[in-house]
């Protein structure tokens, strides 16, 4: 889980609703994201993920060599 912490953040930064009840002219904040239930990370794709997701271009390694040498000769 992620946590963004700041020391003596300016009280007067934050927003009017959390101002309440607070003495003072810093403080520390801590933010902690809610984690998402059942669904997986979109950023956090495996290698596997991401194979399974290109179509195949359907060029086989010799088919690539032949046409990369035929530019070469022209």
């Amino acid at each position: 889980m992620n946590r963004i912490v700041r020391e003596h953040y300016p009280v007067e930064n934050l927003p009017e609703d959390l101002r309440e009840g607070i003495e003072g002219t810093h403080v520390r904040v801590t933010v902690i994201p809610e984690e998402r239930s059942g669904a997986a990370d979109p950023k956090k794709l495996t290698y596997a993920d991401i194979r399974a997701r290109v179509k195949p271009r359907g060029t086989t390694t010799e088919e690539a060599v032949r046409r990369i040498r035929e530019l070469r000769d022209e």
